[in-house]
């Protein structure tokens, strides 16, 4: 075994959700080193659907603009019947809170080409390819005889393609970005809890020139003998997924016309194989809705498809596991750079496993109401959906339900909207703005650190907290943003709120009152070693 070395975080898988963590701590000054058993991007098309909120994720790692240019913004959702005909549908923005549209489709092998490209350009970044990980321990801290830290050294074990020998590094924490099957929930001791769905699905991506009858938005067809989902990725690209046993092959002597007899609503294909419909890939999955029970172990974290796995009924998937990223990497970078206390890391999984699993329940809520089952209450409980999905403002409430605000704790006090509190744990919006002669996003002023937003001039206390966690204080009225915060403000009742780095609101001023309610709450976890009375001690 080789001598070991030495990292400050170690992430193991370099899919969407790695590299997004690995630039994230990059901004924060944080050294990573991932590791990726395939050599390369893997090829073929897996997530294909994000959110505002994720766009955001990607503006605040610096390739949105690359982004839009290979994504294609889309309408929103149509729940139909096995006819065709439109039970219900859910609009998206073009313009949503993030700043961008609410709805994007894109093929997952080009953005993970835009996200390693951004890598390659950050020298705190280093990516291995070809890389097994053999284990991950928390083990006695290297070269000394001291007793086992749980906030000290993990040890990640590991073999390079093509080679026997075992070598391993130390770092000061561990991200399981590795899947469903991580080796990681293993060496956190996480068991998978069972929120009671699964079914056996078919996912077929297609390149074709011919014409497609398709409105540009995603269909989910409510059909109890064949549902499906259907979607237009490009410009010539298509998804289809169909709920098939495992033996109705495709590929097969009759597969052709069982294809054609499948895809026959949308487009028209000849009784022999043509060329102008290619099928890119076609693969059998198993929808499964599962939350891992611990998501931590000292300083070793799961994220993405190893915390949690979902139903693909509203596109959450991926946007779960860039979310857990954006959620994690300011509180560890906190913790590595600053001296945080190492507490601010329990509130990782603290706010992050309520969200994703309310989110599960959402995707499950769907997938059995509208496919769930062939029997006569499966044909009602879906003519009550769509009943009710008729009725003015649901549609636009199920919309919000997909990012509900985050679970209270130590950095979100969830109070009454009277005192103007009801504002905590919910998003920022992100307008354009004026700044330097030209239009930018909230964001690209804000930075990658605290904000403060105020409609008011700043307080003693105010100010205060800004200068203790280096704090942007922006007032709201010069933004030339057409008044969109200090409405929001309003909305909110506050004078003021306090924004995390994720633009997460962690605290607020209620209108007339001059000052954050909530820093005994929060101060202790953000202290720093350099500046431990700045934050704990805020007048």
């Amino acid at each position: 075994m080789k001598a070991a070395s030495r990292t400050p975080v170690v992430i193991i898988g370099a899919g969407p959700v790695g590299v997004t963590a690995a630039l994230l701590l990059a901004r924060y000054g944080v050294r990573s080193l991932l590791l990726e058993r395939h050599p390369d991007v893997y090829p073929l098309p897996r997530a294909v659907v994000v959110d505002d909120e994720v766009r955001r994720i990607l503006q605040s790692v610096g390739v949105h603009e690359e982004f839009a240019a290979l994504a294609r913004p889309a309408p929103g959702l149509r729940l139909l019947d096995a006819r065709r005909r439109v039970i219900s549908e859910f609009p998206r923005s073009m313009h949503g809170l993030h700043g961008f549209p609410q709805l994007s489709m894109f093929n997952q092998p080009e953005l993970e080409r835009l996200l390693r490209g951004a890598l390659a350009r950050r020298p705190e970044c280093e990516l291995w390819s070809g890389v097994e990980v053999v284990s991950v321990t928390e083990s006695d801290t290297p070269n000394t005889d001291a007793p086992h830290d749980p906030t000290g050294p993990v040890r990640v074990t590991f073999r390079r393609n093509g080679s026997d020998e075992e070598e391993h590094l130390w770092a000061d924490a561990v991200l399981g970005c590795d899947g469903a099957g991580s080796l990681t929930r293993d060496a956190v001791g996480a068991a998978w809890e069972d929120l009671h769905f699964q079914e056996s699905w078919r996912v077929i991506d297609v390149r074709t020139s011919r014409p497609v009858r398709t409105w540009e938005g995603a269909e989910q067809i409510c059909c109890p003998h064949r549902p499906a989902t259907f979607m237009r990725i490009s410009e010539d690209r298509y998804r289809w997924e169909f709920r098939l046993a495992d033996d109705q092959d495709l590929e097969g002597p009759d597969g052709w016309e069982r294809l054609r007899e499948l895809v026959a609503p949308w487009v028209d294909l000849p009784a022999s194989r043509s060329d102008d419909f290619e099928v890119i890939r076609q693969a059998q999955y198993t929808f499964q809705a599962r939350l891992a029970d611990r998501w931590r172990r000292g300083r070793v974290f799961l994220l993405g498809d190893a915390a949690h796995l979902t139903p693909p009924f509203v596109g959450q998937g991926l946007c779960a596991g860039l979310r857990d990223a954006r959620n994690l990497t300011w509180k560890l970078a906190r913790v590595l750079r600053q001296g945080a206390d190492e507490g601010l890391l329990d509130t990782y999984e603290r706010e992050r496993k309520p969200h994703a699993r309310h989110v599960i329940r959402v995707a499950v809520a769907v997938g059995w109401a509208m496919t769930g089952g062939q029997d006569r209450v499966a044909a009602v409980r879906r003519a009550v959906v769509g009943a009710v999905c008729r009725l003015p403002g649901v549609t636009a409430a199920v919309s919000r339900d997909l990012s509900p605000a985050l679970s209270a704790g130590p950095l979100v006090r969830r109070r009454p909207r009277l005192t103007g509190r009801g504002l905590a744990g919910t998003f920022s919006p992100q307008p354009w703005i004026r700044h330097d002669g030209g239009r930018v996003r909230l964001d690209d002023l804000l930075g990658d650190s605290f904000a403060i937003l105020t409609a008011v001039p700043p307080s003693a206390q105010m100010t205060a907290v800004a200068t203790a966690l280096g704090a942007h204080t922006v007032r709201v009225d010069d933004l030339g943003d057409d008044g969109a915060l200090a409405a929001w403000l309003a909305r909110g009742r506050a004078d003021a709120v306090l924004l995390r780095p994720d633009r997460v609101v962690m605290d607020t001023v209620p209108a007339g009152t001059g000052d954050f309610t909530d820093t005994a709450a929060w101060a202790p976890l953000l202290h720093t070693a350099r500046r431990p009375a700045d934050v704990r001690h805020v007048p």
